[in-house]
């Protein structure tokens, strides 16, 4: 991504924190995997959104109206052992230079300079709570300021969650945003096509997830959006299953919920097929009844929408369909305000996507469902999931779970589904599985 887009991303936060005031925001730290082993690193989707900054130990300050420079970045010095052992990283001359801060300083400078910066400001925006090392750093520095009061010096007299302006802005993708979610969506779209055409019986789940991650690493999208959920059988009725260690069964469908992630914006797709390319008759009419399902909680997906019709669509769809079929006995109404679905259907419609998975962003606003606008990028994904132990039930549905899931862009007309490329009904996974 462009420079120029992180910059006007701060120039909209100075806007909003307003001058007088003062915003501070910290970088991932490393995670240790065993010994001396470090987990890959991603950068906290907070700090790159407003920074680009993919590099661990950096504070990033933002302080309206500074005469010397409103957007300050700490970060570690340029080492030159460690960048013979670890690779190249930007030094306080890659800070200013390439990723564009007004002022750079040593990280290790923090405590010396910090404070000077939160003399005399009103307001200290920042991620309460969820850095405890900044919490208490950020305190130290604040009593530092009150023990000078008779020197003149005025402390910030308020502290404000900077998430709450933070997320509403992330929850509006713009142009280039975009163009990344769709490049994600059509990566993970053709590896969820070639998972189907590899699939068969005597597979292991890990060897189909391989299937996928190899398919994103030739694109050039090297990180996967979440572990991948590769579950055949009775394993989709586990809503989170990440073992994908079983060999896969003909007679048993397999649900795959997996997703690139491209310059760390992410996608997500969901799909259920049938591991010997058939769908048994049970296996098909639930399979069909989660595709309708999704199809009217599609049609909710436009502005001015309340977020969360698209959910009440599927439920009533759902829970029609599991009266007909026997799985659900008395009237759909009571049914439904009973919540009785829950036992086959027990999580939403979906949520909103972006640089993370379960992207930021309110639900509601002033205790009212939001109205959906153009620029939101959402899931909808429905499914049904009967476990193996479900004695109300008729056998032959015992152990089926299903679930479809899409990426839709509202637009100004309606929406935008990014992950179109994905076969989702009965004839069209048959064929494709067929003629593989």
């Amino acid at each position: 991504m462009k420079q120029s887009e992180f910059k006007k991303r701060r120039k909209q936060l100075m806007q909003r924190i307003g001058k007088g005031n003062i915003a501070l925001l910290g970088s991932s730290s490393t995670k240790i995997r065993n010994r001396d082993v470090h987990y890959p690193y991603r950068q906290d989707s907070d700090f790159y959104y407003l920074t680009g900054f993919s590099e661990p130990d950096a504070l990033a300050v933002f302080i309206p109206g500074r005469e010397q420079g409103e957007y300050i970045l700490f970060c570690r010095e340029f080492d030159a052992t460690k960048a013979l052992w670890e690779g190249a990283h930007a030094g306080l001359e890659g800070a200013t230079g390439h990723y564009q801060a007004d002022d750079a300083f040593p990280i290790d400078d923090l405590d010396d300079i910090l404070p000077g910066m939160l003399e005399n400001k009103h307001k200290v925006f920042y991620p309460m709570g969820r850095d405890s090392d900044l919490d208490h750093h950020l305190l130290d520095w604040i009593n530092h300021i009150k023990s000078q009061s008779r020197s003149g010096l005025v402390a910030p007299g308020e502290l404000v969650s900077l998430e709450h302006i933070l997320h509403e802005m992330r929850l509006f993708k713009s142009n280039e945003e975009i163009k990344l979610m769709r490049r994600a969506a059509e990566v993970s779209a053709i590896g969820h096509v070639k998972a189907m055409q590899a699939c068969k019986a005597g597979l292991y789940e890990y060897q189909i997830e391989a299937e996928l991650v190899h398919h994103f690493m030739v694109e050039g999208l090297r990180s996967v959006a979440y572990p991948s959920i590769v579950a055949g059988g009775k394993n989709a009725c586990v809503l989170h299953y990440t073992e994908n260690t079983d060999k896969l069964k003909n007679g048993d469908l397999l649900l795959i919920d997996a997703g690139a992630e491209c310059d760390h914006y992410a996608a997500d797709i969901t799909r259920t097929f049938p591991v010997s390319g058939h769908f048994s008759e049970p296996q098909k009419q639930l399979y069909q009844l989660v595709l309708d399902a999704q199809t009217a909680a599609i049609e909710q997906i436009k502005p001015g929408i309340p977020w969360h019709n698209a959910h009440d669509a599927s439920v009533e769809v759902l829970t029609k369909g599991l009266v007909a079929l026997g799985l659900l006995e008395g009237k759909v109404k009571s049914l439904i305000k009973k919540e009785k679905f829950k036992q086959f259907y027990m999580h939403r419609i979906g949520h909103w996507l972006g640089m993370d998975v379960h992207d930021v962003g309110d639900y509601k606003v002033e205790q009212k469902w939001r109205l959906l606008e153009p620029g939101m990028v959402l899931t909808v994904e429905p499914g049904l999931y009967i476990p193996t132990d479900c004695l109300t039930v008729d056998e032959k549905w015992r152990g089926i779970g299903i679930r479809i899931e899409d990426d839709l862009l509202v637009t100004e007309q309606g929406h935008e589904i990014l992950t179109h490329g994905v076969p989702k009904t009965i004839m069209e996974i048959e064929a494709l599985m067929q003629g593989r």
